[in-house]
This record gives C-alpha cells, structure tokens and sequence, in this order.
C-alpha cells in the first residue's frame, strides 16, 4: 500500500469512528447531540426522540459500513463510498442553515467534514 492510501486509510478510519460515536451520542445524549449538530430539538417529545434514534443508528450503521470496505482492502471503492457520502455533510449543512442554525456549525462543523471527506477521496482514488 503506498503512503497516499494509508494515509486516506487513516482518514476513512477516524471518519467512521467520528460518525459512529455521533451516532451512539444520538442514542445515549440526543439533546448534546442535537444541539452539536446545529440544530435544537424538542427532546422531551417522543417523536422527536424517535427521529434522533433514527439519525443516530444511520451514523452508527454508515460508520461500520466504511470499516466493512476498510477491512475488505479495496481501496478504489473505499475512495468511492467516502466520495458518495460526503453528500451526508454537505446537506447537514444546509439543513442547519435553512433552519436558522449557527453558521459556524453548518460551515465549521458539517462543511470542514465534508472537506475532510473530499481530501480522503482523493488519497484513495489517486493511490
């Protein structure tokens, strides 16, 4: 593996483990969670809750699904995956900022993961 893989390797790894601990974070802490990701919710409602839960066993499930491909050494596809899923941030931003969420998460937060995911892309898919 050259070094340009193993370090988009690297990246892929700390996304998926940030992700999945966003997710657990949305089980076990949704207010903390909510409010991290821009925007506030009414937890005591139990739909709401509901919808969180959802968020949260998506991230958890789309972190493990990059340390499926990880695992399975198929760097091009890796690259591809962390590719199609930067749309995640990228309307995670713009969800905040159409609900009147702080910029400095949409663009701080959720578009500095995007970039990150971008970089990623490129390291695996130019090894």
């Amino acid at each position: 593996m050259t070094v340009t893989a193993t370090i988009g390797y690297v990246l892929a790894g700390l996304i998926a483990a940030a992700i999945i601990f966003i997710g657990a974070r949305f089980l076990v802490a949704p207010r903390v969670a909510a409010a991290g990701y821009g925007v506030l919710a009414d937890v005591d409602q139990q739909g709401t809750r509901a919808y969180l839960s959802v968020k949260g066993i998506r991230d958890i499930a789309s972190g493990l699904l990059v340390i499926v491909v990880m695992i399975a050494g198929t760097t091009h596809l890796l690259g591809w995956i962390i590719l199609a899923a930067t749309i995640i941030p990228l309307g995670d931003a713009v969800i905040v900022l159409r609900s009147g969420g702080a910029k400095s998460i949409a663009y701080g937060v959720h578009g500095a993961t995007a970039a990150v995911m971008l970089v990623t892309t490129a390291l695996l898919l130019l090894s």
